[in-house]
């Protein structure tokens, strides 16, 4: 495994507070998987089967609506966690496709060995909290904004935070996140000052 690798794996889980013998163990769990851009990583359906940390690319979460149209609710990209994380923690089939849209390296490891970090390291417990406490706020913080700011509030608020990643992938993707059409988000794209 390449040094940066080491890097980013590591310090996506730096809440964990592994000891420096822990943190060599814990990287020999992962395993490298390059995946071309398009693919769909998991299914509808399917269980997760792989818990990853992104090195590089971009990933969407989505599920379609009635008419068949994406409705994303999630990225994952450089440096970040990526997966169906409630399949994978239940091992029940998920309800949400994961995509590459780019081509994309990661690394993963599998349900048994995730649930034994929680057994194996100490850290791993504060780890499961701070990131549970994470994901929950972010859920609540893209409700309230869904429902309570105009498109172009949430527009620039997005392009305000958003890593340079997202700027490159497909602005109909970015449209469904942001739950406007294309066109409006084309629009605002060209219109607004961000």
């Amino acid at each position: 495994m390449e040094e940066l690798h080491k890097q980013i794996i590591l310090n996506a889980f730096k809440d964990a507070e592994l000891s420096e013998e822990h943190a060599q163990d814990f990287l020999g769990l992962w395993k490298p998987v390059s995946i071309s851009k398009h693919t769909l990583m998991t299914e509808v359906g399917k269980v997760e089967r792989r818990f990853y940390v992104v090195i590089k690319g971009v990933q969407a979460v989505y599920l379609l609506d009635r008419k068949g149209n994406k409705v994303v609710i999630g990225f994952s990209f450089d440096g970040s966690y990526s997966g169906i994380y409630d399949s994978f923690v239940d091992r029940e089939p998920s309800g949400y496709f994961l995509e590459a849209l780019t081509d994309s390296e990661l690394y993963y490891i599998t349900p048994d060995e995730y649930d034994a970090l929680f057994d194996k390291y100490p850290g791993f417990d504060r780890w499961g909290r701070i990131v549970h406490g994470f994901l929950l706020k972010g859920r609540v913080q893209r409700e309230l904004e869904i429902s309570t700011l105009t498109s172009e509030e949430r527009f620039k608020l997005f392009m305000k935070r958003c890593p340079q990643q997202l700027r490159q992938i497909p602005q109909k993707y970015l449209a469904a996140y942001l739950n406007m059409t294309p066109e409006t988000f084309s629009r605002l794209m060209n219109s607004v000052t961000w």
